[in-house]
């Protein structure tokens, strides 16, 4: 959309609230935007600073020829399978990126040419030139069906260069980027795979894109998207569910239903990584990271890949304990121990014998239970209350905690020697803000799960619903997400997509995650009243000075309030503004120099 032209409250409303329609490439136009001329206009080169930008996003120039140089060095390191899973997962990322720049840029834009745009993004960045065979989607549906070319596609390049023709494909870093637009323009996941590949000796390369459910089996393709083979697959895959719900099948991962590690953002593979590294140890594992991030979903696969597997994995919230019962919860109690102990019966230690105990919310213990456990874990000796002998235990302590245990020391409320006993090998989790990447494999993940637990059919999301997902804090986390998608599985009709209002109750929440430009110029939200004219608008909302309502002034007020309410982040505040950051910044810099005068 070409920066004159101002986006009206109404549009933005049109755009955001309806339900994004069924579209076939057939009855798309040249001329629709976003043009290949309007993503240009987003590409900025600021040399003098060192830095490109596409739209509000920095990208790097390299030469083709250096990217192949790492692809052949992380083939001959890594082996091909996990060097193929690296460049598809970093496609993914990109993809996810470019889809959030095209929703974001051209709300208002027609829903065939929102996915058209992945193809000339495709292009314009220099990867592949795209030739649309023919797409079609239905959201409703939940089904998406593209066949395209690509032509000159810059990996393959590089690999006839190093390898020669092969008989495999070799695009994966554009298979990647393919799946992880379309995933997130229709918040399912969507698989593309490469039927011809010039790598494999083909003029050209053609690919396939269809949903999961469409596909089948997609065990090969998840192998590549999935950093470790313990991540999820079974929750994406038909195939594979149908298969686990027979008689006697047994799956190899863990049943843990909608509690399930599934992600492809880099913050997430990283702990996954570290998880798996950890795993065939003994060494004490500390999770730390805000509530809601899956610390115990992360302890209990940890489990499932260690060679404890066989054995019990208990887990107690140290929160959830009275003072007065710590003890007796992690060590046992003999019988006639204190009035009411009519049994003798085992702790947590010793349940927990040859497999691994889960301590959450470690940092609620106090001083006296802290000494106690810190005796357990040198000694490997518990001894039950009212007891007299000492019981030998082995077992693999795994903690978590939502507090920073450094400063919990610093501040005398938390013992040093436990602190450094814990903290062997620690594994720092990510919010969900810091891994939005993963956010529409979630949604599709646990609309998929609770469609199943309560019976239902609700087919997937509305653009409004996925783009204020996206775009949303998420205090709660990953528990949080979760929670939202089985309230609107629960709130949506069958056969329709959760809009935004199954999704939120509370208003305010709901009318402050969706700000655009008005008419007026000023911040308005998609539940903003549409009645009388831009003028009086204006007049409401601009500051007054001597001479009347100042535009100047309004624009002032205007940046400070994106910028106050984006707690200074100036992409994110541009975004509420409808500029790019750069744009952003000069108009701050403007302003700036005007009230110093």
């Amino acid at each position: 959309m070409p920066p004159s032209k101002r986006v009206s409250l109404a549009d933005v409303s049109r755009a955001t609230g309806a339900v994004l329609p069924s579209g076939d490439s057939k009855t798309l136009s040249d001329t629709a935007a976003p043009t290949f001329q309007d993503l240009s206009e987003c590409l900025f080169f600021s040399p003098g600073d060192g830095r490109i930008w596409l739209n509000d996003q920095r990208m790097v120039l390299m030469h083709n020829t250096s990217l192949g140089s790492l692809r052949r060095e992380l083939i001959e390191r890594l082996g091909l399978e996990r060097a193929r899973g690296l460049l598809t997962r970093a496609g993914y990322t990109s993809g996810v990126r470019d889809a959030q720049l095209v929703r974001e840029r051209w709300p208002d834009a027609k829903p065939e040419a929102i996915f058209y745009a992945g193809t000339r993004l495709h292009s314009l960045e220099g990867v592949v030139q795209v030739e649309t065979v023919h797409f079609e989607f239905d959201p409703k549906k939940g089904t998406y069906d593209g066949e395209f070319l690509w032509h000159h596609s810059s990996e393959d390049d590089e690999h006839i260069a190093a390898y020669g023709i092969g008989t495999e494909p070799a695009c994966w870093m554009q298979l990647g980027y393919a799946m992880g637009y379309v995933t997130t323009l229709l918040g399912r996941l969507t698989i593309f795979r490469e039927v011809e590949c010039r790598s494999m000796g083909h003029p050209v390369c053609r690919v396939l894109g269809k949903t999961v459910e469409q596909w089948g089996d997609v065990e090969e393709d998840l192998r590549y998207l999935n950093a470790e083979d313990f991540l999820t697959r079974d929750n994406y895959n038909p195939s594979v569910r149908e298969q686990a719900s027979l008689p006697g099948a047994r799956s190899e991962l863990p049943a843990l239903g909608e509690r399930q590690l599934v992600g492809v953002s880099s913050a997430f593979n990283a702990a996954c990584h570290m998880l798996r590294r950890v795993a065939s140890t003994r060494a004490t594992v500390l999770f730390t990271g805000e509530s809601g991030v899956g610390k115990e979903l992360f302890a209990q696969m940890l489990h499932e890949i260690s060679p404890r597997k066989e054995h019990a994995f208990i887990s107690i919230n140290c929160a959830a304990i009275p003072e007065t019962l710590v003890e007796s919860e992690l060590f046992g109690v003999e019988r006639g121990a204190y009035t009411g102990a009519t049994t003798s019966r085992p702790g947590r230690f010793e349940r927990a014998h040859g497999g691994t105990l889960f301590l959450d919310e470690i940092g609620t213990l106090s001083l006296p239970s802290q000494g106690k456990l810190l005796r357990a874990l040198q000694e490997g000796v518990v001894e039950r209350v009212g007891g007299t002998r000492t019981i030998r235990v082995d077992v693999r302590v795994v903690a978590a905690t939502n507090v920073d245990l450094r400063e919990a020391v610093r501040q005398g409320q938390f013992r040093e020697d436990l602190f450094f006993r814990l903290n062997v090998f620690p594994i720092q989790l990510p919010p969900l803000r810091e891994r939005r990447d993963d956010i529409p494999l979630l949604l599709s993940h646990f609309l998929e799960h609770y469609n199943g637990l309560h019976g239902r059919r609700v087919t997937g999301f509305t653009q409004k619903a996925v783009r204020t997902l996206l775009n949303y804090r998420f205090p709660g986390n990953v528990r949080e997400l979760q929670n939202l998608v089985e309230r609107g599985v629960i709130a949506a009709e069958d056969g329709t997509p959760i809009d935004l209002p199954h999704l939120f109750r509370d208003e305010e929440t709901t009318r402050n995650l969706l700000f655009s430009v008005g008419a007026a110029g000023g911040l308005a939200s998609a539940d903003t009243p549409q009645d009388g004219s831009a003028l009086e608008r204006f007049r409401e909302l601009a500051p007054a000075g001597p001479r009347g309502p100042s535009l100047d002034a309004l624009e002032a007020r205007l940046v400070r309030e994106a910028v106050a309410q984006c707690e200074g982040n100036l992409t994110a505040a541009a975004r509420l503004l409808g500029l790019t950051r750069s744009r952003l910044a000069y108009r701050m810099k403007k302003l700036e120099s005007a009230e110093s005068r």
